[in-house]
């Protein structure tokens, strides 16, 4: 599933990835987004959000390019009502034209977690059957998809790269790599964009209502997310082996 790089040459993921770092990697924000989005992966790439505390920096930049740029966003059924208003919201704000709510299959809940208890005896698997399995369907289309991850979120997130390839050989960009919390900060002040509600309580990291708690004074942003468990990463930027795809 490569692309075309500017001299022509398609090149496996992976390659491709370390090529377009090489060319690129040293770019803003702004100037990634434009050239993939209007160049590299013209009608081929969409943007992963979640509508956290965040996301409107990363929505805002990509609206400014092309609004109607494929949104996806994962409505995995347990979101806080919050987020489900912030999406709205954004979305009104920035003009957004093509934001998917892609939701986990029915049938499989209903088979393995009829009970909406699987997040507490097994996260992982309830992750890939809310998350995992409905953003694999969703990307079919695309040959490249963006996120918001940043390595000063720590674990192997400090080690991503500007672009990486995903499990199926897309192409992954991560324009903010580099950014720190008060650089969206005042990115979100400069453009007087509005926070997610559940900021005022302490949530920096939002994720489903039952793996996501207030961050205490000294935590990390990411301490809040799956509190109970030795978990990390909800599985959409894993390999098959578990491993994150954040580069060498």
């Amino acid at each position: 599933m490569s692309s075309l790089l500017p001299h022509g040459i398609a090149l496996p993921a992976s390659a491709e990835a370390a090529s377009l770092n090489e060319c690129y990697g040293e770019r803003s924000a702004a100037e990634l987004l434009e050239l993939a989005i209007s160049r590299l992966f013209l009608g081929q790439i969409a943007l992963v959000s979640s509508f956290g505390t965040e996301s409107a920096a990363l929505l805002a930049l990509v609206a400014d390019i092309d609004p109607a740029t494929p949104v996806i966003f994962l409505d995995t059924g347990q979101l806080h009502e919050e987020t489900l208003a912030y999406r709205d919201l954004l979305t009104a704000r920035l003009g957004l034209k093509d934001v998917r709510n892609i939701r986990p299959d029915d049938a499989a809940l209903a088979r393995e977690d009829p009970e909406k208890w699987l997040w507490h005896d097994d996260p992982d698997r309830c992750c890939h059957l809310r998350k995992v399995s409905p953003l694999e369907d969703a990307l079919r289309p695309f040959t490249a998809w963006i996120t918001g991850r940043k390595r000063y979120q720590g674990g192997a997130r400090d080690r991503l790269q500007v672009f990486e390839a995903d499990a199926a050989g897309r192409i992954k960009l991560n324009p903010f790599v580099s950014w720190k919390p008060a650089d969206i900060l005042g990115f979100l002040a400069e453009r007087a964009l509005p926070h997610h509600p559940l900021r005022a309580k302490n949530f920096l990291s939002i994720g489903c209502i039952p793996c996501t708690r207030a961050v205490r004074p000294g935590e990390d942003a990411r301490d809040g997310r799956w509190p109970l468990h030795a978990k990390t990463e909800c599985g959409i930027h894993l390999s098959p082996g578990g491993n994150d795809h954040a580069g060498p």
